[in-house]
């Protein structure tokens, strides 16, 4: 694993996870609280052995930098690093990264300046855990030239992903980007014996899909990149490697969820709060890391909690509690009832302010977390987020969507911005 350089992908303008997106990349968000998305890709790169690892951004990045520059150090006593890779002027181009082969292609140079017998492309928006050492092993005993990790998905998520047809042997002879025929998805149905091949079973009336993960050779990376009209992978650069050269399918079959939309990243969060999770943030000698805290235990008190994951450093005082995430350095008032809710945290507490800082805006605000005699449902608050004594926030499946300057509305669940003040008494 040594010789394999890994790339994660940081993403674009993560509209469909607005307003978390807002203000930083996707993969900055929080996570269960305690986490950011990024981690989940970083923690599968070094519990695999992966430690050369280049990041990619370009979109609202500064939060994602700060986070990776902080948390992933490596030691002196090995030659792994973590480079960040920010879009850049150069006298061949000064264009924003336009989709994720563009991306690739623009720091390519960068990628490739160390060498290596590999490269590993990751999206940096995926809930996971893969031992990409299996990964490297089968690509190597296939002699492919590209590999393609790939998932057997339902009838209601085929027409949202890429859907692969592959031959006996598992090489890949047609890819179509998000088919939206019925008729025409029927070719891409998953067949059992390539997952048998690994000891694998799936369910029935399943379709094989990407999952956005692909292992190349350098030459016939830098080969397939030399399109320049050729800006997205799925679309477009596998399927001109069809044929071309040696495609081959790597199935997968443990949890594994794309979360770049409000609704799927409120179900990843919320599951996290069942007895048998799908996803669960231990796993023995598969870690999670993320940037570590100074901050004291949480206190709760007179509190009634229930299947709830409750994040260091919060302040609980005679609350109810249900089904919900409660982020570090959260504070929930007295009286206050929340139920299915994803509370990010805060990065401070109340009262922390820069030497000098004038505190007198913060005067007339409400404290930080929730307030007293709050009731909160079905609903996600980002960090930050100052909410008033009284505030009710419920919200239902079919509610319509709504965009506004303190909340918004996608998929009948409620978000609540970065930073956002809830005046006292606002029902929403």
């Amino acid at each position: 694993m040594r010789s394999v350089t890994a790339v994660i992908l940081g993403g674009g303008q993560g509209a469909r996870l607005m307003p978390l997106t807002r203000d930083r990349a996707k993969p900055a968000v929080g996570f269960a609280g305690k986490y950011r998305i990024v981690d989940i890709a970083m923690s599968n790169c070094i519990n695999s052995g992966l430690k050369r690892i280049f990041v990619l951004t370009q979109f609202l990045s500064a939060s994602l930098h700060r986070h990776i520059m902080q948390t992933y150090q490596f030691d002196t006593f090995t030659d792994g690093f973590v480079d960040i890779l920010a879009a850049e002027q150069t006298h061949q181009g000064a264009d924003w990264f336009q989709g994720t082969a563009d991306a690739v292609r623009a720091t390519l140079k960068h990628i490739t300046y160390y060498a290596s017998d590999l490269i590993l492309i990751l999206a940096g928006d995926h809930l996971y855990r893969m031992d990409f050492q299996d990964l490297i092993r089968h690509h190597r005993g296939a002699r492919a030239d590209v590999t393609l990790c790939v998932y057997p998905v339902s009838c209601a998520d085929a027409p949202r992903m890429g859907l692969l047809r592959v031959d006996e042997s598992g090489e890949v002879k047609e890819l179509l980007e998000k088919p939206r025929d019925a008729a025409a998805r029927e070719r891409f149905a998953a067949p059992e014996s390539l997952f048998l091949s690994r000891g694998l079973t799936i369910e029935p009336g399943r379709y094989l899909a990407s999952m956005g993960t692909y292992v190349f050779e350098p030459r016939v990376l830098t080969e397939l990149l030399a399109d320049t009209s050729h800006t997205d992978f799925g679309r477009e650069v596998i399927p001109s490697a069809l044929g071309r050269y040696r495609v081959v399918a790597w199935p997968f079959t443990d949890y594994w969820k794309d979360i770049g939309t409000i609704p799927a990243f409120f179900k990843a969060n919320i599951s996290l709060t069942s007895a048998h999770p799908p996803f669960s943030l231990y796993t023995p000698r598969w870690p999670l890391y993320t940037h570590p805290r100074s901050i004291p235990p949480s206190r709760v008190f007179h509190s009634e909690i229930r299947d709830c994951l409750i994040v260091e450093g919060s302040d609980i005082t005679g609350a109810t509690i249900a089904n919900s995430i409660v982020g570090s350095r959260s504070v929930v008032g007295k009286g206050a009832s929340l139920d299915q809710v994803v509370m990010l945290g805060a990065d401070f507490y109340e009262g922390e302010r820069l030497p000098g800082a004038d505190p007198g805006p913060l005067r007339h605000l409400p404290p930080l977390g929730v307030g007293e005699n709050c009731v909160i449902q079905r609903a996600i608050l980002d960090k930050n987020v100052r909410i008033g004594n009284g505030v009710v926030i419920r919200s239902k499946p079919a509610a319509p969507d709504y965009q506004g300057e303190i909340y918004w509305v996608r998929d009948g669940i409620t978000i609540i911005p970065k930073g956002a003040v809830i005046p006292p008494g606002t029902e929403i």
